[in-house]
């Protein structure tokens, strides 16, 4: 049986909504996206953070849920020292109404293809995550899911099939972007209360 990982690289949030803190922001978002990881069937998780964001995860994460410190918050870094997996994801962890069958279109290429992407719907370059056969391919760059696209694994892939583009979803990563929340998707129950001011 395949054995495959998804990991939620908590990186940096920079903006919150007005009235809403920082922290308690970047904390909602977090534990949203760690939650919908924790319910995906046939798939473990994990969580990638700087050393100095330890608090976040230690916030959020499951009990058994794995905490990999990462040097910096790039996929590379995040995929490192996954041993035992045949197949893993990173995902960013500002995007709180992800459907977990978006997750699934980001898995599903690697049985035919050494990498898949899924990009940021909206406005902006980026990605919501990479997904890879194990042991990482030597060539996959180091990746900024903020500001990496498509295009820029494909450049270096050893041929441009090798990387799949699956169907994207938004992230949380300024103020226009609120719009795009779905109040249809179940889930992202800490971040929908904090916009509606109900969370402490």
């Amino acid at each position: 049986m395949v054995r495959r990982v998804v990991v939620a690289l908590l990186g940096p949030v920079t903006w919150s909504p007005p009235g809403v803190e920082l922290t308690q922001w970047r904390t909602a978002l977090a534990e949203d996206v760690v939650d919908l990881l924790a319910t995906l069937a046939e798939v473990e998780t994990a969580l990638a953070v700087t050393p100095a964001d330890r608090w976040l995860a230690d916030a959020v994460r499951w009990p058994d849920t794995p905490v990999h410190e990462v040097p910096e918050p790039t996929v590379t870094a995040a995929l490192a020292g996954l041993d035992g997996y045949d197949q893993a994801a990173v995902v960013a962890a500002d995007a709180p109404d992800l459907p977990g069958l978006t997750l699934g279109k980001l898995l599903r290429p690697l049985t035919s293809r050494p990498v898949a992407v899924a990009p940021v719907e909206g406005s902006g370059a980026g990605l919501l995550g990479v997904a890879c056969r194990l042991p990482v391919p030597g060539w996959l760059p180091a990746l900024d899911l903020n500001v990496a696209g498509p295009a820029d694994l494909r450049r270096a892939a050893p041929a441009p099939t090798d990387v799949a583009v699956t169907p994207g979803w938004h992230r949380l990563r300024g103020p226009a972007d609120l719009a795009a929340l779905d109040p249809a998707v179940e889930g992202w129950e800490a971040t929908r209360a904090l916009l509606s001011g109900h969370r402490p």
